[in-house]
């Protein structure tokens, strides 16, 4: 029967329970949970990691963010550090050296073996955005002519070093990849096979400089626990495993938001106060300028203003509708872009839907706010005058929500960073033009 130790249980009993107590049930322990607790825990966290054996702290690590990593195992003796840097798996390491200063990453280096040191150097080379940022260095490989018994004998010796062993990878002498093994069909095939008779050869590959983002996609196409990866002559580099590409696609869609929302990447809770607004400030500068110039339009219509007021109640209707209208199909086209689904096939007919929509979308709160207008200023001009202002903004804010996320993308520049500025300015100044454009035209109906 599964039990799961609730925090406040697992800190009671590390903190007072007896030797032998805390032995018989500290494998039952995630490390999630020891996190969990070492967050929260204002007291010395060494009485709490005491407890635990260099692999446990080792994985404790491996599941802590990155700022906290280096935090969590600078907390014991140099000697100690090493030892429990011996138990991480060679991404995870390099997760941790990159998230430190260079001189304390050199220290930890320093210690190492030398031919340790030199594949972490390698892996720290590669854009940390890259297949070759993310992938570990663990993995087993095996000969194709070698029996499922030798395999069997050599996956018992070295899958406790491997980061996953779902797969044997089938070298040649060049170290090129020619085949896999699944665990399935290596338990299920009898002893005396060879290696050459159960692999596939046709098998999914991940080049080394591919973005981390599109090796997500792949997982996401093919549901693999796990991938190689090859450099340009199909050798076999490393690794990428399921739990490093959920990692991966939980920090690409969390930063995709804050793009949208206009704040800088990786701000989190935890951050200090100088921290959170050197990482917003400059995008509310940036509105702050859009806004200027949403502004200035405006005032070009200030006659027209003075002489009908009520159009300043209802300015905040059409710009906020619009600007609403435009962030839907902003964030469709956006997302379709990151995923790969709008191609050059399909362009023409998402445009067209997304034309629909606005026109048709425009049309019925066009009406509704016309007959509001209409009701409360007993005006049927000024009913007309703004649905009719709704209508083309709308249909503006979905054209704009389509183009200017490919335009940036065509550019190369990230369309979830800068879209949503560009949308909004679009909206808010057209709908402006638009809606006190009309109010100028039909103003001896409006006075």
């Amino acid at each position: 029967m599964a039990f799961e130790f609730k925090n406040k249980d697992i800190l009671e009993l590390l903190l007072k329970g007896k030797r032998e107590q805390i032995q018989e049930q500290i494998d039952d322990i995630h490390p999630a949970n020891i996190l969990s607790i070492l967050r929260e825990y204002n007291g010395d966290k060494l009485n709490l990691l005491h407890h635990f054996t260099d692999e446990m702290i080792a994985l404790i690590i491996d599941y802590a963010e990155d700022d906290e990593k280096y935090e969590i195992l600078s907390l014991f003796p140099s000697s100690k550090q090493m030892e429990i840097v011996e138990e991480m798996a060679s991404d995870e390491l390099v997760d941790l050296l990159g998230a430190i200063q260079p001189d304390e990453a050199n220290e930890i280096l320093d210690k190492m073996s030398r031919e340790d040191a030199k594949e972490l150097v390698e892996l720290m080379h590669y854009d940390q955005d890259s297949a070759g940022g993310i992938m570990a260095k663990e993995y087993i490989s095996v000969m194709r002519n070698m029996t499922v018994k030798e395999t069997l004998e050599l996956l018992r010796k070295e899958e406790p070093e491997a980061e996953t062993a779902y797969y044997l990878y089938v070298l040649n002498e060049s170290g090129q990849l020619n085949g896999v093994v699944s665990l399935r069909d290596l338990v299920i095939s009898d002893l005396d096979v060879r290696i050459s008779d159960i692999m596939h050869e046709k098998i999914i590959t991940v080049p080394v400089h591919m973005d981390q983002e599109e090796v997500g996609r792949i997982f996401e196409k093919y549901d693999y626990l796990s991938m190689p990866v090859v450099d340009d002559e199909d050798r076999m580099l490393g690794i990428i495993s399921i739990d490093d590409i959920m990692d991966v696609l939980r920090f690409e869609n969390t930063e995709d938001i804050f793009k949208l929302a206009g704040i800088g990447e990786g701000e989190s809770l935890n951050n200090s106060l100088k921290e959170s607004i050197s990482k917003r400030l400059p995008w509310l500068f940036v509105n702050l300028m859009t806004a200027l110039i949403a502004s200035a339009t405006v005032n070009l219509f200030q006659g027209t203003i003075q002489k009908v007021v009520v159009l300043a109640t209802l300015m905040p209707i059409i710009a906020g509708m619009g600007g609403n209208a435009g962030t839907q199909t902003l964030t469709i086209i956006v997302r379709g872009i990151a995923l790969g689904e709008l191609t050059f096939e399909n362009a023409k007919r998402v445009l067209i839907k997304e034309v629909g929509v606005g026109l048709l979308a425009g049309t019925s709160i066009g009406i509704t706010v016309g007959l509001l207008a209409f009701f409360w200023d007993q005006n049927p001009i000024l009913g007309v005058v703004i649905g009719l202002a709704m209508l083309l903004n709308m249909i503006v804010a979905t054209i704009s929500g389509y183009f200017v996320p490919v335009i940036l993308k065509k550019f190369h520049i990230d369309p979830a960073l800068a879209s949503a500025v560009f949308v909004t300015t679009v909206t808010d100044v057209l709908g402006f033009f638009f809606f006190l454009g009309l109010a100028t035209l039909f103003i001896e109906y409006l006075i």
